[in-house]
């Protein structure tokens, strides 16, 4: 195996060194370079021996040092220097298989890979990992890596994830634990499948891995689910049992380990009825990714950045608010203590059904953009419409359905600007400082 070398960084360590773009980069003091974690783990030594064929086709050692984890400066095609891994499973759970035709392609595709775990945060269900993969995990010390458990009953993960190797490679996360490697788990949890009793057994078994951190989220159900497995929904009772598993669970962990450990969603304590916890219950928020605490965060923010300013009589604006119908009445709340605070200002807070995937789908990430504008074009929304930037991919031009942002703007005549989950910019944004 070998990866390309698409560019030089002028200047850097491997340009000094003669290497050039084009080139192959073959191994780094001995070891062969797959991918970027073999090239971001062998090039933080000081002294380097590289392995480089040149355009020619001949083969040459290049000998060189640096400080120690200071970047070699080279640049490949791909962030992974490699093709990333699609998924085998077919769990009976998963949202993209509930997914409408006609989106854009990369929308479908499955990731399962290991090195996005540890690049960017994704979860992988371990059932993708070859030997070679786990034993470098290990070597390299990885760390942390990402886990979809959804239950550590064999049989039951083999049924739910639609793969024979998926009981198995529950072994795996032993391997990594009792290597030190830290481990993040979620559990999609499905009513009647994995919830109640299954879900103690898991929440047991993580805890004897000693896990860092169990998310749980409940099942997504969108309305394209025909011909597939029959889950059913959450209903109040269901959530209000699973929250409190886990906060048993986590008031467990919490004096036996000094933090909780485990954690429901937000929308399980909304589809329960229950209060949303304080900030402090949430530690470190280490599940944000898994919309866990983000309206507890949102509202410490909020709160934290109004006791912060003084009042401004002068300041008059009118803005709107578009999110999911779960979040709305926590954010109506939140905006009454901002006019409170701001006599002038006015804010409207408009639910959006998720006409496009269905009713069941209630969170702001999830809202496309023809559902705001067919729900928002008669509204009065103001001076500009403020929406989370979940709601849009990473680049922010585009909703789920490829409706962009400009489109939005165009069809209801307003500024659209998209906010992190951030009080602070959030308030900002109202008073019309984003800006600054």
């Amino acid at each position: 195996m070998s990866v390309q070398i698409k560019s030089v960084m002028r200047h850097s360590y491997a340009d000094r060194a003669g290497i050039k773009s084009g080139e192959i980069l073959l191994a780094i003091n001995g070891n062969d370079i797959v991918d970027v974690l073999d090239y971001r783990f062998y090039q933080l030594n000081s002294a380097l021996e590289l392995k480089i064929r040149g355009l020619k086709g001949e083969v040459r050692t290049v000998h060189l040092r640096k400080p120690e984890y200071e970047e070699l400066g080279l640049d490949f095609d791909t962030y992974l220097m490699d093709k990333e891994k699609s998924c085998r499973n077919k769990c009976v759970f998963c949202f993209i298989d509930q997914l409408p035709k006609g989106l854009r392609e990369t929308l479908y595709f499955k990731d399962d890979d290991s090195r996005l775990s540890f690049l960017f945060g994704n979860y992988v269900t371990l059932t993708n990992l070859t030997e070679h993969e786990i034993s470098r995990i290990i070597k390299m010390h990885i760390s942390p890596i990402n886990v979809s458990v959804h239950t550590t009953n064999p049989e039951l993960r083999v049924k739910m994830m639609g793969n024979r190797f998926a009981g198995d490679s529950l072994k795996i996360l032993k391997r990594f634990a009792d290597s030190s490697i830290d481990i993040n788990t979620q559990i999609v949890c499905c009513p009647g499948i994995n919830d109640g009793e299954e879900l103690k057994r898991s929440l047991r078994d993580l805890y004897n891995y000693n896990v860092n951190l169990i998310a749980v989220v409940p099942v997504g159900l969108t309305k394209y689910r025909e011909g597939l497995y029959p889950l059913t929904p959450f209903t109040k009772e269901k959530a209000a049992e699973t929250v409190d598993i886990l906060e048993e669970f986590g008031e467990m962990c919490l004096k036996t380990r000094g933090k909780r450990i485990a954690y429901a969603a937000d929308e399980l304590y909304i589809k329960a009825g229950r209060e949303i916890p304080d900030a402090s219950f949430y530690g470190d928020f280490e599940a944000l990714e898994n919309g866990i605490g983000l309206i507890a965060m949102l509202k410490e923010d909020v709160i934290a950045e109004l006791d912060y300013r003084e009042s401004d009589p002068d300041i008059h604006r009118t803005v709107s608010i578009a999110c999911g119908t779960s979040a709305a009445p926590y954010l109506r709340e939140l905006m009454d203590r901002v006019e409170e605070k701001f006599s002038g200002v006015k804010i409207n807070v408009y639910p959006i059904v998720n006409d496009f995937f269905g009713e069941m789908i209630n969170v702001s990430g999830l809202i496309v953009g023809a559902d705001l504008i067919s729900q928002l074009k008669k509204q009065p929304l103001g001076d500009e419409l403020l929406i989370s930037s979940a709601m849009l991919r990473f680049e922010n031009d585009l909703f789920l359905d490829d409706v962009s942002i400009d489109d939005v703007k165009r069809e209801l005549h307003i500024n659209v600007t998209p906010i992190h989950n951030d009080g602070t910019m959030l308030v900002n944004a109202i008073l019309g400082e984003e800006g600054e």
